[in-house]
């Protein structure tokens, strides 16, 4: 996952769109050896990566892509994913808040239902003001925010990743920038 960790305490962990972390993958026994697991509840994984792939994972560690279609070269076809929206976070949210407003909440209800993508995927960024921890901290609960969103209208969210203030648009070095980098991307997966 990139952007940022999952799990309490640093330790990365995948975002899944059902909302829970995906734990470390179990230490296999041999076939002869019963084998008993508590305190893990396997769920099967599928994700869409940044090329639009969508894989598939199971629990006895077997992945694959979900579309078996390849080009003559081998590779497989994957979704089209491009930047359908950067929605402004001044226009969203207060300073220093992840709850949206309600004509904010107004907006993103009619983008997730009028865009018609197969899937999204959220990111949150901020400006460079505040300490790289609380940034991430702040671009995270933002970005989860818009995908609670964008799941009270039906639609389907591939991945929320959070960047904090390490993916600037344009350099922090004004005002008028730093309003530029306070922001919510959404791509979409068709």
């Amino acid at each position: 996952m990139t952007g940022g960790t999952a799990q309490a305490g640093g330790t990365p962990g995948l975002y899944q769109p059902n909302g829970r972390v995906a734990p470390p993958a179990p230490a296999r026994t041999s076939a002869a050896t019963p084998e008993t697991r508590t305190g893990e509840i396997y769920i099967p994984t599928i994700w869409i990566d940044p090329d639009g792939c969508e894989h598939w994972a199971m629990d006895d560690g077997a992945e694959g892509f979900m579309d078996i279609r390849l080009t003559r070269d081998g590779k497989p076809i994957c979704h089209r994913v491009k930047t359908c929206a950067v929605m402004d976070s001044d226009q969203l949210f207060h300073t220093a808040s992840a709850r949206i407003s309600t004509e904010g909440r107004r907006k993103l209800a009619h983008f997730f239902t009028h865009a018609k993508a197969f899937s999204y995927e959220i990111n949150g960024h901020t400006d460079s003001r505040g300490s790289d921890a609380y940034n991430m901290g702040l671009s995270k609960r933002r970005a989860m925010a818009v995908a609670r969103v964008a799941r009270s209208v039906g639609a389907r969210i591939a991945t929320v990743r959070w960047y904090g203030e390490r993916d600037p648009r344009v350099p922090n070095t004004s005002a008028h920038n730093m309003a530029l980098n306070r922001r919510v991307e959404i791509e979409c997966i068709r």
